[in-house]
């Protein structure tokens, strides 16, 4: 159901049962590994007894069906133009998904969402850094040791350097990763829109994640 977004439905009559003890399967199931997906000063203390000393973070957004009244007008993101939740997540260096956040409305920035989580303050303690898109500028102020490292931005009245250019590709080169990680979760075509209700998204997709590290680590 989870893998080709089979309805409850086709699923009840090919097997004989009713779609209510279906449906009753499918949210045991997902709650059962949603509990085992990581928390996030867990998943970074773990990379970091490793001896791992980066990881990389990123947001995405998860298209949901649009609903009518003025509820869901948060759930509208004005840069990919649909509704949908947004999802903060965090990889390994090689891309492997170590953590996602709760799910929040479309519109959320990644830097409000990364803030709520307390992101910085944990990257601290366990000793890590992270490699971030523009979209992260501002999260972290320490210049002298950021932990958080986003590249540099133009303006109108500053145009990058060769070498602001050179380490913004070399960001770039390093992040690429972080993509290989939502690739892997996108795989699961309930996520293509996703049907249910907002507030059970983050149960949904924590487990996703579960089962998705079950299948890379195969």
């Amino acid at each position: 159901m989870l893998r080709h977004d089979q309805r409850l439905a086709d699923m009840a009559g090919g097997n004989g049962v009713s779609e209510s003890t279906v449906r009753r399967w499918r949210d045991e199931l997902i709650g059962l590994l949603a509990a085992q997906a990581p928390r996030l000063d867990r998943a970074l203390m773990k990379i970091a007894r490793q001896g791992g000393e980066a990881i990389l973070i990123d947001g995405t957004l998860i298209r949901t069906r649009r609903r009518t009244g003025k509820a869901d007008r948060r759930n509208y993101s004005g840069k990919h133009r649909t509704h949908g939740l947004h999802l903060l997540a965090l990889t390994d260096e090689n891309g492997r998904l170590i953590w996602i956040s709760a799910a929040r409305p479309g519109r959320t920035h990644d830097n409000t969402a990364a803030r709520h989580d307390h992101s910085l303050a944990r990257l601290r303690a366990a000793g890590l850094g992270a490699l971030a898109d523009l979209g992260f500028r501002g999260l972290d102020n320490d210049i002298l040791d950021p932990a958080i490292v986003t590249g540099y931005a133009a303006s109108r009245t500053h145009k990058l350097t060769t070498g602001e250019k050179e380490a913004n590709r070399v960001l770039a080169v390093g992040r690429a990763p972080v993509e290989h990680g939502f690739a892997h979760l996108k795989n699961w075509r309930i996520l293509t829109k996703l049907r249910t209700e907002p507030d059970r998204a983050t149960q949904l997709l924590r487990a996703l994640l579960v089962l998705t590290n079950l299948e890379v680590n195969r």
